[in-house]
């Protein structure tokens, strides 16, 4: 189905401001299908004059649609047209008002043509649609429905809707349907609906809407706590306007229309909707995330206390193999509290694991090198590892502690050299391969002989699901391939 930019550009001859109208036009135009019933169909004129084209559609959901099929893109040639309602509407720049029109499969369908006129010109028609069969005695819900969208239809005629600038997000998200809310221009409530009424009877209201200056109501309900702007200002219908308004019982998005009649202000159409359960929510998890972070920090502190005692046993402990052992569990713990300091500042249970590579790269190559350097290793990394879950992040970065632990203390001799880790992510598919240009494997090399190597292949084939391998390097060195899925 071809877009209204595709219809515009290659078979009208309408300019980049009335098409940019007319954008606007369709982005708002759902509100007028709801509040008719109906179906919407934008006609805009051939660049020859030789017809008109669908430009644009949208159906309602208030009701049935007239539209089993698509029509954007359709041709309607002005020999066939004739007299069709949606050429007079063009040729006159006035509503030409509902007549029966027969489908192909027999269905008659009432058609309205609005001409859709800016600056004075008009440079589109749209007709409105609707089933015969809807046709019975309208109920007071669907009179007021009806009289906002008549009042809507004639400000397009007039070229004053859609009404000038910015659109939020939140001008999308209201449905007639949410709630309803007619005022006159004193900002006098005129209608309500039901669902509108349920919602202030949920801010606090007793007694009835209609009849009441809805902005003194609004503030009396919600106090001194408005959110962009007070109530008064918000539901006045002076200008179109967005906003949240809420207290300690509940939370209304609401969105006011100003309504024209004769170039004067005839009052305004408010749509809001109750979304007291969802704000409730959206605090729970904020609640719950920062709770999440807490224990986080919480685990790393602790974390952190047991090296502190550890690195404390250690320096106590004469035997050498003994003090050892104590700095390489503290390299573990604080391997693992990386992890959890990293996951105590983020509001996700992912983590950028680069960071956390490049900081185990140079803390446990920085002990091993000493504060002479006698042993300089300096580490490198290419690739990214993107964002990870807390559970790959905290065994993997015990993995890359014993490797880059076991390289920087078996691979190298008092010159030194250069240790990489290189990182090739493909969507969820992880391989990294961690590098030394040291003197290379023994010819009796065994994995399972060092506590350091058992941890790894243990952390990757058991608790990662991933493999891994031990090969030389091309050029002298050892390098350890993983592959994982995260």
């Amino acid at each position: 189905m071809p877009s209204l930019d595709d219809i515009a550009q290659f078979q009208t001859s309408l300019t980049s401001d009335d098409v940019a109208w007319l954008h606007a036009l369709v982005t708002d135009w759902q509100i007028i299908a709801d509040l008719s019933f109906s179906d919407l169909v934008l006609w805009v004129p051939d660049a020859e004059a030789k017809g008109m084209w669908a430009g644009a559609q949208i159906r309602p959901t208030t009701g049935p649609t007239t539209l089993l099929e698509d029509v954007a893109g359709t041709f309607l040639p002005s020999k066939a047209a004739g007299e069709h309602p949606v050429e007079k509407a063009l040729t006159t720049g006035r509503v030409v008002p509902e007549h029966l029109e027969e489908q192909a499969d027999g269905t008659r369908v009432l058609v309205e043509a609005i001409p859709v006129r800016r600056a004075g010109t008009t440079i589109g028609v749209i007709a409105r649609r609707s089933s015969e069969t809807g046709l019975r005695t309208a109920s007071t819900l669907e009179r007021a429905y009806f009289e906002a969208a008549g009042e809507l239809g004639a400000m397009i005629r007039r070229g004053e809707f859609p009404v000038p600038g910015a659109r939020s997000d939140l001008a999308d998200s209201l449905r007639v349907g949410d709630g309803f809310i007619r005022t006159d221009v004193r900002g006098v409530v005129r209608y309500t609906s039901p669902n509108a009424l349920s919602a202030y009877r949920r801010l606090g209201l007793t007694g009835d809407l209609v009849g009441t200056h809805l902005g003194d109501v609004t503030t009396g309900l919600v106090g001194r706590r408005p959110t962009d702007r007070g109530a008064r200002g918000v539901l006045s219908g002076r200008e179109a306007s967005e906003a949240e308004i809420e207290n300690a019982n509940a939370s209304l998005l609401v969105r006011t229309i100003p309504l024209r009649s004769s170039g004067q202000r005839s009052g305004s159409l408010i749509l809001l909707r109750d979304v007291t359960e969802l704000r409730l929510r959206e605090r729970e998890l904020v609640s719950k995330d920062a709770t999440i972070r807490e224990i986080h920090h919480r685990v790393k502190n602790n974390l952190q206390t047991v090296a502190a005692l550890l690195r404390l046993q250690g320096r106590r402990t004469e035997n050498p193999e003994a003090r050892a052992a104590l700095e390489e569990a503290v390299r573990r713990v604080g391997s693992i509290a990386l992890v959890h300091e990293t996951l105590s500042q983020s509001f996700s249970d992912f983590v950028a694991f680069d960071e956390i590579a490049d900081r185990l790269l140079h803390t446990v190559l920085d002990v091993s090198n000493g504060p002479a350097g006698a042993n300089l290793v300096r580490p490198e990394r290419f690739g990214s590892f993107g964002l990870l879950p807390g559970e790959i992040a905290t065994p993997l970065s015990m993995v890359l502690t014993e490797l880059i632990q076991n390289a920087s203390a078996h691979a190298y001799d008092e010159s030194g050299g250069t240790l990489t880790l290189a990182v090739n992510r493909i969507r969820d598919k992880v391989r990294l391969r961690v590098s030394d240009d040291g003197m290379g494997l023994p010819d009796d090399f065994d994995a399972s002989r060092s506590l350091g190597l058992s941890i790894v292949t243990t952390l990757v084939e058991g608790e990662l699901g991933g493999s891994l391998r031990f090969e030389p390097r091309v050029g002298g060195g050892t390098t350890v391939a993983i592959s994982l899925t995260v």
